[in-house]
């Protein structure tokens, strides 16, 4: 399927500068067939912002039939342009990692959700996912009531909640705000010294203690598997394929597909072979 691309300057209310968050959309495009419909998927960028491995991750998603939006993360500090891969752009995305506060990021998610749901090319019908930080922000994004599933890609800062660094991530799943809401895809490398094991038991235990609809994956990858660019030799091309289309496969079933009400038939599992 083929695609378009363009970009929206959306005002942030939170942003102390008044500068807007560009949030870049990749949508199908189908020719003959101007009003047509798709889902929307919101695609958080690592802390390069949206560089050509998000966009192309994104382009992926788009051309499988979905409209889908990338919002620039570190508005509040810098223009929309992608980060270096280098030393220097790596202390800067991680710098403002930690500067921006917890409400802004959550102020990305609904605007990106908004602009989506805002589109003539999109259903309503959303889904989110992400790397590394932008895993972390799926993740907060899922307790959007109209986000329907997230999957999310070597979530570090979620790991970072249990450390006392002031993110209230899995303390809202405590609190019960992301159970029976959705679907959720935590996908992790074995590997990924961002989040040792302790950190991901951590992530599983709390999820499945709050019965969240999840499903868990750990991989034989490192951080930042599925990078095709810089990844500093951690890029799995196969293991990426595989996993993208696990990904697509929720999507479809989740937001691709117009399920109507979830009703539960308060059936027990039969134990049998």
């Amino acid at each position: 399927m083929l695609i378009t691309k363009t970009y929206h300057d959306v005002p942030s209310k939170l942003d102390s500068n008044g500068r807007p968050v560009r949030i870049f959309v990749i949508a199908p495009n189908v020719p003959n067939y101007p009003h047509a419909k798709f889902p929307g998927v919101v695609v958080f960028s690592e802390i390069y912002q949206v560089t050509g491995p998000v966009e192309r991750f994104a382009g992926q998603i788009a051309s499988q039939g979905y409209v889908v939006a990338c919002p620039s993360s570190f508005h509040e500090f810098e223009g929309p342009e992608a980060i270096p891969y280098d030393t220097e752009g790596t202390d800067r995305g991680n710098k403002y990692k930690v500067d921006k506060e917890v409400a802004a990021y959550d102020e990305d998610a609904t605007l990106s959700v908004d602009l989506l749901t805002s589109l003539p090319n999109c259903n309503g019908r959303i889904a989110a996912t992400g790397m590394c930080l932008g895993g972390h922000l799926a993740f907060r994004a899922a307790f959007d009531p109209r986000v329907l599933s997230s999957v999310c890609f070597f979530a570090t800062d979620i790991h970072s909640a249990t450390l006392g660094k002031g993110d209230d991530s899995l303390a809202k799943v405590r609190n019960g705000d992301l159970t029976g809401k959705g679907e959720l895809v935590m996908i992790f490398g074995k590997q990924d010294t961002h989040v040792p094991r302790a950190g991901r038991d951590i992530i599983r235990q709390t999820l499945e203690d709050a019965n969240v609809t999840v499903s868990y994956l750990e991989v034989q990858a490192q951080h930042a598997f599925i990078r095709d660019e810089s990844s500093k030799g951690r890029w799995d091309a196969a293991l990426t394929r595989s996993l993208f289309s696990f990904m697509m496969e929720v999507f479809e079933r989740t937001v691709g597909r117009d399920m109507g009400p979830r009703v539960e038939d308060g059936k027990k599992i039969e134990h049998v072979c």
